[in-house]
């Protein structure tokens, strides 16, 4: 109890300008936190059934959150089905959980990797074992969103790897191509990608051929995505000294496998703030598919404020998204945090 308050006074009143920013923002904190309290909390509605009586209450009205749950979670999806993209969510964050707790080897992960998104993908779209078949223009909401993003991780991370060694490289085609690629992803907004893979793509497909919405954006996604993390890669990979390739050189490795089991890993430990800040991006950028007509999270929300009845709580439908996208960012942050300071100490333990 003493350690942790010395650590408190020392972080919060170690010198002059910490002690009055501390006072500052604890007056503020008393003078903002007391009404919106009693506004989000002690006056709220949590059960009203009518808009009315939500509005009778002064305070928050959380019954539009109960009642129109299930198309902010889950989109157009049917009803009927509800329970299936509530299985394809769990499916994911059990993966993402034992992915970041380590319970499993990395053959093991792998395999429950590919059997995740196997049974995300019948879940999703049925069509087998007695399933309804379900569109992917159907789907959205909280499993779209969570979708889009871990796909988009997925494939981006290797890509972006590729690309971060490819921009080293000393063939000068594969570093021109590379520079070209990273540049002209980085010079363009995701919403114009996004615009050219759905609407100006299938103008030069054949007219037999037809891909869906969602493939196409989250190609769109992940290309995007891959471009800034090849750079946050790339300043790792500056950041390795040039002996560690040339002791691993040294043992008898070859410049493939040196760069691959001794230099990328250095580089990724070093670039975890970067590859952080790039993988929050990129969920809360799932958000722009909305524009192109996939439903995410933003845009369902949009959809169930649609109703007459309920469309003066838009307050509390964007404080319950932002709650929703809050979760994981803040997540991948402090998960970040304790790896890199796991790291750090392995590294220092060599």
């Amino acid at each position: 109890m003493t350690s942790a308050l010395t650590i408190l006074s020392r972080r919060f009143f170690g010198s002059l300008g910490n002690s009055l920013l501390t006072l500052a923002v604890l007056a503020l904190l008393g003078f903002v936190l007391p009404p919106f309290l009693r506004w989000a909390l002690f006056d709220a509605s949590f059960t009203a059934r009518t808009p009315l009586a939500c509005r009778e209450s002064g305070g928050a009205c959380w019954a539009f959150v109960h009642e129109k749950y299930r198309l902010i979670l889950f989109g157009r999806y049917p009803q009927a089905e509800a329970w299936r993209p509530l299985a394809a969510v769990l499916v994911i964050v059990g993966l993402i959980g034992s992915a970041c707790g380590r319970f499993l080897s990395l053959s093991s992960l792998a395999l429950a990797a590919v059997l995740g998104a196997v049974a995300v993908a019948v879940l999703m779209w049925g069509g087998v074992f007695g399933l309804a078949y379900v569109e992917s223009t159907s789907w959205g909401g909280l499993p779209l969103t969570l979708i889009l993003s871990v796909t988009g991780i997925v494939i981006a991370f290797p890509l972006a790897i590729g690309l971060a060694l490819g921009r080293r490289s000393r063939l000068k085609l594969v570093r021109s191509l590379c520079i070209v690629f990273i540049e002209l992803m980085r010079a363009v907004p995701l919403v114009s990608l996004l615009f050219m893979a759905s609407f100006m793509l299938p103008l030069f497909m054949p007219g037999e051929v037809r891909i869906d919405e969602l493939p196409r954006a989250l190609v769109a996604i992940a290309l995007f995505s891959a471009a800034y993390l090849a750079e946050a890669i790339r300043g790792g990979l500056q950041g390795v000294p040039a002996s560690q390739e040339e002791a691993a050189r040294s043992l008898g490795l070859g410049p493939l496998r040196a760069t691959l089991l001794v230099v990328v890993p250095q580089a990724l430990r070093i670039a975890i703030p970067g590859i952080v800040n790039v993988l929050i991006a990129l969920f809360k950028d799932t958000s722009l598919v909305g524009i192109v007509g996939l439903m995410d999270l933003l845009l369902a929300t949009k959809q169930a404020l649609g109703d007459p009845a309920w469309r003066s709580f838009s307050l509390e439908a964007y404080l319950f998204v932002a709650a929703l996208y809050f979760g994981p960012c803040f997540f991948m942050s402090r998960y970040s945090q304790a790896l890199e300071r796991k790291l750090r100490a392995g590294a220092g333990a060599i």
